[in-house]
């Protein structure tokens, strides 16, 4: 096997003086012993930055004909796949070549290796025409995030043995093929997982569908699908149904949730309309239930707090209204989204208490906010925005110590900004953006770490380890199912939203539009990590301390519209980072320092 040095540089006891059969990764049968299966993935995990290894090196590896099992995934080979090298492992029953840099197109020779029942080519940049031929031998096709162009063919009809078929986020187009559905490859129980995601696929969905017996995974989403949902889903005893962005209309059939099985159910961002079935509690396995974006209505079916195992609820961006349902406050529900529909009444308070992502803004919330809240000890993310809340901010926010954003802008909070607040070391985003706040700005700040210390690794605000470990068998991310909703914030003078897998880098702090007093505390300038700083529309006065010159991650500061006298600090000119500086509107005189960032013209 010459060239494994450059392939292989973490199998050392790999040498010609040893028996092959006894090295690491490797596997073998019979008598004479044959090599039989080779594992190779993710070589060179850890090293930064990766090498490069052409696909010529595989060379090597298609001389041995015994070979029923070769895993190379994740190892950065590149080029394109040497067809006519893999005929010779005429033995092969599984070929995973996964997460590479493999370009050009599938050549037809893998698919005409007799005993392959597993073939995943997923996680490169394939490109042309799907080309299965005429064997029908996989059990197991994963194709999909490639740049596979053009409909599903033909000869995939002879597939009659699938129980995996992963098409999405190719580049195909045209409808899913009625001939699906023909007597060659119907009824088959042996498909269980059908992904067609992000396929640019148009219609309906096919009546096909309905002959797969054994489907328990569908997943159509980021098409073009139209129409309502056929009424034999409820007959496919689904386990996760997932057919958000298309253009799904109609309302939701109750005999869907009369399925026991039922544990994801993701159908954001489509038409659907009505009000919910009142049995959908029945489906009590349920995990992830996400129905953003649509034209629901109505009330909240007090069924929904039977799901004992749910954990992920989206039901943002609708028109519910009423009052929220009470659940258990010891169930496992984590992230709970309810924004932006018509809810009215006080801030519930009966929440799980690992709940990790609360989202209730864009409602008609009145009153304060809670006590109850500092029972949620996990708690990462609480959003309130756009509502009608009123009172003072308590102290005993302080006591959810895991907050890393708080957003409870545009609201009526009126006295002054609690010095506790400014004791959650986690905080990273704090916006009370117009608000009747008065009083001064806290003078201590040396406990938002948070806003102080940049982090080097993601934030995530969703702890999902045993629901990760649930879809595990669907080859899901939680993350993409929730596609958790931006963070509106006022982001370089004008209404922008952050997206959740960058909130780690997006520290801010936004007390602008309020009747914020006095100085600006000089120790708000140890807020390295800061990218904003909006203390705009107030009534602060004195100069602009010069310690903000060591906000040296500042992208936008925004102290306009106040009472400041004085000249702008020359330790500014260090921001490196700054885009946006706005003074104006103060009592401001002197010159304008020169230097850095201050002489770019969008500063």
């Amino acid at each position: 096997m010459k060239g494994k040095g450059e392939i292989i540089k973490k199998l050392s006891a790999w040498n010609s003086s040893s028996n092959c059969c006894g090295w690491i990764e490797v596997r073998c049968k019979g008598i004479p012993r044959v090599v039989n299966s080779l594992y190779l993935p993710n070589l060179f995990i850890g090293l930064s930055p990766q090498p490069q290894v052409k696909s010529t090196i595989l060379a090597a590896l298609f001389h041995i004909r015994s070979l029923e099992t070769l895993y190379i995934s994740g190892t950065n080979i590149q080029g394109e796949i040497q067809g006519v090298g893999l005929a010779n492992l005429n033995n092969l029953v599984l070929l995973d070549m996964s997460v590479n840099n493999f370009k050009g197109s599938i050549p037809p020779q893998i698919f005409r290796l007799p005993y392959l029942w597993e073939l995943y080519l997923d996680g490169n940049t394939l490109n042309g025409k799907l080309f299965p031929d005429d064997e029908e031998t996989e059990k197991c096709l994963a194709l999909d995030n490639n740049w596979l162009i053009g409909g599903i063919p033909l000869s995939m009809r002879r597939l009659s043995k699938l129980k995996l078929l992963y098409l999405h986020n190719n580049l195909l187009t045209g409808e899913i093929p009625s001939w699906f559905g023909t007597v060659e490859i119907a009824p088959n129980p042996s498909l269980r997982r059908l992904s067609l995601k992000s396929c640019g696929l148009v219609g309906e969905i096919p009546k096909w569908i309905s002959n797969q017996t054994g489907l328990r995974f569908l997943d159509l989403c980021k098409n073009n699908l139209r129409g309502e949902l056929p009424e034999w889903f409820a007959e496919m005893h689904f386990e996760g149904l997932i057919l958000l962005d298309n253009e799904f209309t109609g309302s939701l059939s109750p005999r869907l949730f009369s399925e026991f099985a039922l544990t994801v159910l993701a159908l954001s961002r489509n038409n659907f309309s009505g009000e919910l079935p009142k049995n959908i509690g029945f489906a009590t396995l349920l995990w992830v239930l996400t129905l953003k974006e649509n034209n629901f209505f109505g009330l909240i079916p007090q069924s929904l707090v039977q799901c004992l195992a749910l954990q992920l609820l989206d039901l943002s961006r609708n028109r519910f209204s009423g009052h929220f349902p009470v659940f258990n406050p010891d169930r496992r529900l984590a992230y709970i989204d309810f924004s932006f529909n018509d809810f009215s009444g006080k801030v519930p308070t009966t929440f799980q208490v690992g709940t990790t992502f609360l989202a209730l803004g864009g409602n008609k919330l009145l009153g304060g906010l809670p006590l109850n809240l500092t029972n949620l000890s996990n708690l990462k993310r609480l959003e309130l925005q756009d509502n009608n809340l009123t009172s003072e901010l308590p102290n005993f926010i302080s006591r959810i110590s895991t907050l890393e954003v708080l957003n409870l802008r545009n609201n009526s909070f009126q006295g002054s900004i609690p010095q506790r607040i400014f004791n959650l070391s986690n905080l990273r985003i704090l916006d009370v953006l117009n608000n009747n706040l008065t009083g001064e700005i806290p003078q201590e700040s040396h406990s938002l770490v948070g806003m102080i210390e940049t982090p080097n690794l993601p934030s995530s605000i969703i702890e999902t380890g045993y629901l990760s470990y649930s879809l595990e068998w669907f080859q899901l991310e939680p993350q993409a199912l929730l596609e958790v909703g931006d963070l509106v914030v006022n982001w370089k003078k004008s209404k922008q939203g952050i997206s959740t897998d960058k909130l780690n880098i997006y520290t801010l702090l936004d007390l602008s539009n309020n009747q914020l007093s006095g100085q600006i505390p000089t120790l708000l300038g140890a807020l390295k990590a800061l990218k904003l700083l909006n203390i705009s529309g107030n009534k602060l006065v004195r100069k602009i301390p010069i310690s903000f010159g060591d906000l040296e991650n500042i992208e936008t500061l925004d102290l306009s519209h106040n009472k400041l006298f004085g000249s702008i600090p020359p330790t500014l000119t260090k921001l490196q980072q700054l885009t946006i500086l706005d003074v104006s509107n103060n009592e401001l005189m002197g010159l304008i320092p020169n230097g850095g960032q201050m002489g770019h013209n969008g500063v």
